[in-house]
């Protein structure tokens, strides 16, 4: 499993025009799935978001996909996908189902949701839109926290404009890069090391936080 992901990601831009050149609506919808599930089903947080945004901007660059037709797609599967994400978690809260019971999500990627909200508030929509497993969890953790929906819709929009066309606008302009076309798999490397730094310097404070206090 680890290692067919691994591929899909690495080899994103190959398996994306293949299917581009093969069967030009489908490509579409495949990105649409990919980003929709990715950001309205909690236990999905494996997907790829960033690195289909920006290679989809390169294919976008490269003509082998519309970016007219691309950007409003993705817009539409990251505004629905959260808003999927929030009517769950609201339907759990108003049946006061214990999270803890559900065994498909893991606790400290909850706490560590609920500790990004304490940090940032509402702005967490936002801003979890680049960082994974946060992004997945962001608008469940939001509906249970009671936050009004008007207040998550605005942040929803916000964020999925920022995200979209941030990543698919790097991939769109550096796409015709030789030195990002030639080294595209060092590139999307870069990406997902990047989108995890905020998890690594987390995780990094909390156990050099005690072991500060031992001493």
């Amino acid at each position: 499993m680890l290692s067919l992901i691994t591929d899909l990601v690495l080899h994103l831009d190959t398996h994306l025009a293949t299917l581009a050149a093969n069967h030009a609506v489908l490509v579409y919808l495949v990105i649409f799935c990919v980003i929709f599930v990715e950001t309205g089903v909690v236990v999905a947080p494996f997907l790829p978001g960033d690195s289909l945004l920006f290679i989809a901007g390169t294919l976008a660059a490269q003509q082998i996909l519309d970016v007219a037709i691309l950007v409003p797609i993705l817009l539409v599967a990251a505004i629905a996908g959260d808003t999927l994400n929030y009517a769950v978690g609201s339907v759990m809260r108003r049946r006061t189902i214990d999270t803890k019971r559900l065994r498909i999500l893991k606790p400290q990627h909850l706490a560590r949701t609920t500790l990004f909200f304490e940090r940032h508030g509402s702005k967490t929509i936002v801003l979890a839109r680049f960082v994974p497993i946060v992004r997945t969890l962001a608008p469940f953790v939001a509906a249970l926290g009671r936050m009004e929906y008007g207040t998550f819709l605005k942040y929803n929009i916000i964020g999925a404009f920022i995200w979209v066309f941030s990543l698919v606008g790097a991939g769109y302009m550096l796409g015709n890069l030789p030195l990002v076309s030639e080294n595209l798999n060092a590139v999307v490397l870069g990406i997902v090391l990047l989108s995890l730094l905020p998890t690594l310097i987390g995780k990094f404070g909390r156990t050099a936080g005690p072991a500060r206090k031992e001493r």
